[in-house]
C-alpha cells in the first residue's frame, strides 16, 4: 500500500540506453513539504530519474508514483500534480515575460484575464515585474533562470522538479534562488532538486541522496552523512598554555580519538562522537581551573562526504 504521505515514492526505478545503465535500481521515498536533494556529478543518473518521475521518460523497470498515482499508467494526471523547471530555458526569448507567463497558463487552461492575473503574481513574487514587458532576449541569465522557475509555477504544483536550478549563475542570483525555493515550501509545496553543487544541497535539503553511476550510493540528512565520514571535533584555545596538560587530561573522557595538543599548548582538539557531552566537557574542564578564549566546533563538510562516498569521479556518459 502506497504511503499517502509521500509525495515521490519509487521502487528498483531502471533506465538503459543499449548497453549502458543510467539509472540502476533506484528507491526513492520522498514526504510531502520537503525538500529533497539528487546529488551527485554529470552523469551520475540524476536528470534520467526525474525524467521518468516527471513522466518524460518511460523506466525500463520498476515503479514511480507520485502521491500515490503511477507515472506510467497516470502519466495525465501526475502532469496535472507537478512542475518542472530543467537545466534549459523553456521560455521563448522572441516574448516579453509577461506574455511568456501569460501563454503558460493559458495552456492550462487558465481564462485570460486570470491567466495575466496569475502572469503579474508571478512576475511580482520573482522580482521581474519591471522588466515584464521586455522581451526575454534581452534578460540575463539569472533573470531568465527566474522566469523559468516562474513558469513552472503557474499551476501552483504540489511538487515541483528543480534539474540544476542554479548553474551558471552569480552567487547574489543563487541566493535570490535559494530564497524562493524555501518560500515554496513553506507554503507547502515539495521539492524535488538535483544538484552537483555541495552547498546548494547542504543548505536546501532536509534530505540528500547521493548518486554516482546511476545508483544511490548514501542518503539521510546532511548531518546524518556528515557523521558517517566522521566525528566532529571541539577545539579549544586556551588563555593559559601551562594548563595543557591538565585540559587533555579533563577532555581524554569524552574524546572518541587521541586528543591532540598544538601552537605549543594554546590549542586542544578533541575528537567526539556525541556533542551532547560538550557541555559536560566544558564543566570538567572548569573544575580543574581550565579558562578558554574560544570554543569552537568543526564538522566534516559535505565535500568529504560526498568523495569519500563516489571518491569524487562520476560517469560522464549520461545526466
Amino acid at each position: 500500500m502506497t504511503d499517502p504521505a509521500l509525495a515521490i515514492d519509487a521502487e528498483g526505478l531502471t533506465k538503459t540506453y543499449g548497453r549502458f545503465c543510467a539509472v540502476d535500481q533506484v528507491d526513492l521515498h520522498v514526504p510531502e513539504g520537503r525538500v529533497y536533494a539528487l546529488l551527485g556529478t554529470n552523469g551520475a543518473g540524476k536528470t534520467t530519474t526525474v525524467r521518468m518521475l516527471s513522466t518524460l521518460t518511460r523506466p525500463d523497470s520498476g515503479t514511480a508514483r507520485i502521491f500515490g498515482h503511477d507515472v506510467v499508467r497516470s502519466g495525465g494526471t501526475v502532469r496535472s500534480l507537478i512542475g518542472l523547471t530543467g537545466q534549459y530555458a523553456s521560455v521563448d526569448e522572441d516574448l516579453t515575460a509577461a506574455e511568456n507567463l501569460t501563454i503558460f497558463a493559458r495552456l492550462v487552461g487558465t481564462p485570460g484575464r486570470r491567466a495575466r492575473g496569475r502572469a503579474d503574481e508571478l512576475l511580482d513574487t520573482f522580482g521581474l515585474s519591471e522588466v515584464a514587458d521586455r522581451p526575454v532576449r534581452q534578460f540575463s541569465g539569472g533573470m531568465r533562470r527566474r522566469l523559468d522557475l516562474a513558469a513552472s509555477l503557474v499551476t501552483a504544483p504540489r511538487l515541483l522538479f528543480l534539474d540544476e536550478p542554479t548553474t551558471g549563475l552569480d552567487p547574489r542570483t543563487r541566493l535570490q534562488m535559494w530564497n524562493i525555493v524555501r518560500a515554496m515550501v513553506a507554503d507547502g509545496s515539495t521539492v524535488l532538486l538535483t544538484t552537483q553543487y555541495l552547498d546548494e544541497a547542504d543548505h536546501l535539503a532536509d534530505h540528500i541522496a547521493v548518486m554516482d553511476r546511476g545508483r544511490i550510493v548514501a542518503d539521510g540528512t546532511p548531518d546524518d552523512l556528515k557523521t558517517r565520514v566522521g566525528e566532529s571535533c571541539v577545539r579549544l584555545e586556551l588563555t593559559d598554555p601551562g594548563v595543557g596538560s591538565s585540559a587533555v587530561g579533563a577532555c581524554e573522557p569524552f574524546a572518541q580519538q587521541a586528543v591532540v595538543i598544538e601552537d605549543p599548548g594554546h590549542r586542544i582538539t578533541v575528537p567526539m562522537a556525541d556533542l551532547e557531552h560538550l557541555p559536560e566537557l566544558l564543566i570538567a574542564l572548569r573544575g580543574r581551573g581550565v579558562g578558554l578564549q574560544a570554543v569552537n566546533v568543526v564538522r566534516p563538510t559535505l565535500d568529504e562526504v560526498f568523495f569519500a562516498l563516489t571518491g569524487g569521479a562520476g560517469s560522464e556518459a549520461a545526466a
